[in-house]
């Protein structure tokens, strides 16, 4: 057995992300809503924690992610960063937190660090929020980027895929490229064809994250709950599952019911 100290982990920031780009090395990245989790996927090395607001649908039970807050944002976003040491923690922007004008999106944006201990902010669009984006860099907010498949504007895109044309390709690239000029230090790209995001990882000098985005992007990012099989019924087809926790949760619940009902649970052992 070795008895050199393990070496903790750097923080994860972006300048960081942006030398494992150049060197090769793959970014993982993950959702986390809750203290618990957020630190077991800490203490497995995950690079980056992304408090999305699918926390809407898988927490809180809502048909999309349109009705999540910032106060729940804010709240998720806490108890994720209460438990990260080396993970970087993004916090995702609701919808209408940064639509309705530059202020309050600065405020907004603002109170993730200030208030929660969030280490930067997702924003989805592209030519639309570059001044923004601007704006939140200079202010020493940093930026992640969203393209492809934007869960906000779900009701005028729905869930297909995007960038499947020549012409939907090249916007989304020149999107892509905008956000970068404006300042951001990686982007996500969800639900687009493996070739168009080969091409943005290739052509962008900031990390590009894939979600349905195929293996050549830098790094990739699933929903901690879809990756570990929490919804029995829900399977995306870009999502592998690394358990089946949902089914042994049932049986767990199950079992630990029969027991009190048969008087088995508590026994001496679990008795003063």
């Amino acid at each position: 057995m070795s008895t050199e100290r393990e070496q903790p982990r750097k923080k994860v920031t972006p300048a960081l992300l942006r030398k494992m780009k150049e060197k090769g090395r793959k970014v993982v990245m993950l959702t986390a809503y809750d203290w618990l989790l957020a630190g077991l996927l800490e203490e497995a090395g995950v690079d980056i924690l992304l408090v999305g607001d699918s926390a809407g649908m898988v927490v809180h039970g809502f048909p999309d992610t349109l009705p999540v807050t910032m106060d729940l944002m804010l709240a998720h976003t806490a108890a994720v960063a209460r438990a990260a040491r080396s993970a970087m923690v993004v916090a995702d922007m609701p919808f209408l937190s940064y639509q309705v004008n530059p202020d309050e999106a600065l405020r907004n944006a603002g109170r993730f660090l200030q208030e929660a201990g969030a280490d930067g902010v997702k924003l989805e669009g592209g030519k639309r929020v570059a001044g923004l984006v601007e704006r939140l860099v200079e202010a020493g907010i940093p930026v992640m980027g969203h393209l492809g498949l934007t869960p906000q504007s779900v009701k005028t895109t729905g869930y297909s895929l995007q960038g499947g044309t020549e012409d939907e390709a090249g916007r989304l690239l020149e999107e892509a490229r905008v956000l970068e000029e404006a300042g951001i230090f990686s982007l996500v790209l969800e639900k687009v064809p493996a070739s168009l995001a080969e091409k943005a990882a290739s052509e962008l000098k900031v990390p590009v994250i894939g979600i349905g985005a195929g293996p050549s992007c830098d790094g990739q990012v699933l929903v901690t709950q879809d990756m570990l099989g929490l919804f029995p019924t829900f399977k995306p087809k870009f999502v592998r599952r690394y358990a089946e926790l949902g089914n042994q949760i049932l049986d767990a619940v199950k079992r630990f019911a029969r027991d009190v009902r048969s008087g088995d649970f508590p026994g001496p052992k679990e008795s003063f």
